[in-house]
This record gives C-alpha cells, sequence and structure tokens, in this order.
C-alpha cells in the first residue's frame, strides 16, 4: 500500500513539474538518464503551448492554400512560392505536434477540409481566412486566383508573424523560439516578395 501510495506521489511530483515549466533544470536533472525527455517536457511555458496549439492551425490552413495554387494559378512565381509554403510549413506542423505530444497537451485536430466550422475560435486568429474566403479561393482560377492567393496570404503572413513575434519575446523553449525566430524572418521576406507579385498585376 506504501508503495502505490509512494508511485502515485512520486508521478504527482513530476506533472507538477511538467506543468511548472520553468524553475531551476541545473543540478539534480544533469544525471538523470532521461533528461533530453524530461528537458523536452519541462522546460517550457503557457505560451510556448499556446504557440504551437495556434500555430499548428494556422499553418494547416496555409498549406491548404498552397495546395489549391497546383491547376488554378496561372503564374509560374505563384505556384513556386505555394510550393516553398508547403515545403517549410509542412514539417513545423509535424515538429510542433511532437512538442504538444511530449509536453502531455492537446494537438489541434487536423482542419476538416475547406469546411472550418468546426475549428471554434479559429477563425477569429491572426491572419486566418473564414470558410467564406476559402471557397471564394477554391473556385477562383488563373490571373484571379493569382491576385486572391496573394492577398490572402500577405494577410495570413501578417497574422503569422504577429504570433511568432509574441513567442519570440514570451516563450520559454528554445526550439520554439527559434522556431518562432525563422517565421519571422521567412515570412517577412515572402511578405514582400508577394507584394512586389501584387504590383506587377
Amino acid at each position: 500500500m506504501r508503495t502505490t501510495r509512494f508511485a502515485a506521489l512520486t508521478v504527482s511530483a513530476v506533472f507538477a513539474l511538467a506543468a511548472c515549466g520553468g524553475g531551476d533544470d541545473s543540478g539534480s536533472a544533469a544525471s538523470s538518464p532521461s533528461v533530453s525527455a524530461e528537458t523536452s517536457a519541462g522546460a517550457h511555458n503557457a505560451q510556448d503551448v499556446s504557440f504551437a496549439q495556434g500555430m499548428i492551425p494556422h499553418h494547416q490552413q496555409a498549406v491548404e492554400m498552397a495546395e489549391l495554387a497546383d491547376g488554378r494559378a496561372a503564374s509560374a512565381q505563384v505556384k513556386d512560392l505555394a510550393a516553398r509554403v508547403e515545403k517549410a510549413q509542412g514539417p513545423e506542423i509535424s515538429t510542433m505536434s511532437g512538442w504538444l505530444k511530449a509536453w502531455d497537451e492537446k494537438v489541434p485536430e487536423s482542419m476538416p477540409g475547406m469546411d472550418h466550422s468546426g475549428m471554434e475560435g479559429m477563425e477569429g486568429m491572426a491572419g486566418m481566412m473564414d470558410s467564406a474566403d476559402m471557397d471564394k479561393l477554391k473556385k477562383a482560377s488563373g490571373k484571379e486566383f493569382d491576385s486572391m492567393f496573394l492577398t490572402m496570404m500577405v494577410e495570413h503572413h501578417k497574422g503569422a508573424v504577429e504570433m511568432a513575434t509574441t513567442e519570440k519575446a514570451k516563450g520559454e523553449y528554445k526550439d520554439a523560439t527559434a522556431m518562432a525566430g525563422d517565421i519571422v524572418t521567412s515570412q517577412n521576406a515572402e511578405i514582400s516578395e508577394m507584394k512586389k507579385l501584387l504590383g506587377e498585376k
């Protein structure tokens, strides 16, 4: 009975430490054989969780938008940009999902196609398109698609940069703040690129 009670207390203590995030990681943790797992699960805060849980669906929508370019876009430059968005953001979704699993936090479900009615609260997120916008983009083609895609993606990227900037300032998990820095740099560059493309039309 004592053994069971001790085990329960030990498990509770581990979860309590993980939930606290910050704290002093130096000392006994360094000698632990599972230090990498403890670091992954412990050295984060609520902002890191919020960043991952918000950026996953944000990235998912960007990837869905980019996938529409194949067969719809008229401009080779738009198709190239869309391909780069897919290539960059797909792996980041997997990475952030891995963090949330390691932290024992909820991983957002995959977006149900173009129907965002199941994404409660997501349409109000910075830069997210609503279902009507996505339907318009899906029905467009040629130069109309190019213009619509670029206009929407500029706003979408601005939202991602805003979220990433907050993570850089308030996050604790080093991998998350590093990804946030990459997002700010790469998506600001793509915003400039897309604005130039819009100016050419």
